[in-house]
């Protein structure tokens, strides 16, 4: 009998439901080249996995204004940013990049 296994979503949803996991997809996500579109689709995943409703809701967001900013075309201000990490128990922070000029 063959094993069964999720889907990939599925299981995907499943680990960002544990912060440290959706820490570490925001930021490998954060830094590909296609920059923002593919953070904000992965800031998407994150909410899904959480529940866009409680979400929204603990984060003081109302549910379509939260659905628009994680779209495609959405262009979250820094405050909502701040209020949906939150919400899911993560927060915003700047690292050096370790590249000086010379």
């Amino acid at each position: 009998m063959p094993k069964r296994t999720k889907k990939y979503e599925e299981s995907l949803i499943e680990s960002l439901k544990d912060p440290k996991e959706a820490a570490a997809y925001l930021n490998a996500h954060l830094v590909d080249d296609d920059g923002e579109d593919v953070f904000l689709l992965a800031l998407r995943d994150v909410a899904r996995a959480h529940g866009v409703g409680g979400i929204a809701e603990s984060a003081s967001l109302g549910r379509e204004s939260l659905y628009k900013a994680l779209s495609k075309d959405g262009n979250p201000k820094l405050s909502t940013l701040r209020a949906l990490l939150r919400a899911i128990g993560l927060r915003l922070s700047v690292e050096s990049e370790d590249k000086r000029p010379s």
